[in-house]
């Protein structure tokens, strides 16, 4: 089985599961994977959709259900949660359909949301709003990105799938670096804590 196959077999897959739990980079790697003819477009859109529909929904429950008890345990995390119940007041349903766009908020974000005083059914409707624009403009950032270096570099069909693989390991070292930081700012932040008690 070539690297195309595995693209084609399991290519809807892997936007489900990478929208569901971050989802930025392989909603692009979908809409770039769609340029190739791996994938078609339109399902690329409705996946990712469902994907971080699904995931955020999931995180708000979580925040609504456990959020204060998980919130006493780890007063590094009271901070982040802060910013985001002030950035919901400012704006209110623009912050519900805007967050996922913020890289690396998105799930600190919806969970932060459950433990605000949204109520679950708007939530849901800005979120599924928020979830069509979001799919919608990352797979085309990727389709509009393959045709943009087609056209810059005339016929790539031959390099696709090494382009697709990639982008996909710079996304994961991205995500990756980006999770270190964050777990050291909260270990900082907790020692900060730990130094007033």
């Amino acid at each position: 089985m070539g690297l195309e196959d595995l693209i084609r077999d399991f290519g809807y897959l892997a936007v489900f599961v990478g929208t569901f739990l971050e989802g930025e980079t392989i909603q692009i790697m979908g809409g770039l994977a769609a340029h190739a003819g791996f994938l078609s477009l339109p399902w690329v859109i409705v996946i990712g959709c469902a994907g971080t529909l699904l995931g955020d929904q999931l995180y708000f429950f979580i925040g609504r259900r456990y959020g204060q008890r998980f919130l006493e345990k780890r007063p590094a995390w009271q901070a982040r949660i802060g910013k985001v119940h002030n950035y919901i007041e400012r704006y209110d349903a623009l912050a519900i359909l805007s967050f996922r766009f913020f890289y690396g908020i998105r799930n600190v974000a919806s969970f932060a949301m459950g433990t605000s005083r949204i109520p679950f059914a708007r939530f849901a409707i800005l979120n599924a709003t928020g979830a069509i624009i979001w799919a919608t403009v990352m797979a085309g950032l990727g389709y509009f990105f393959g045709r943009a270096v087609e056209a810059a570099m005339g016929d790539i069909k031959r390099f696709e799938a090494y382009i697709l693989v990639g982008v996909g390991v710079l996304g994961v070292a991205v995500y990756l670096v980006h999770a270190r930081r964050t777990r050291q700012e909260a270990k900082k932040i907790e020692e900060i804590h730990q130094t007033k008690d």
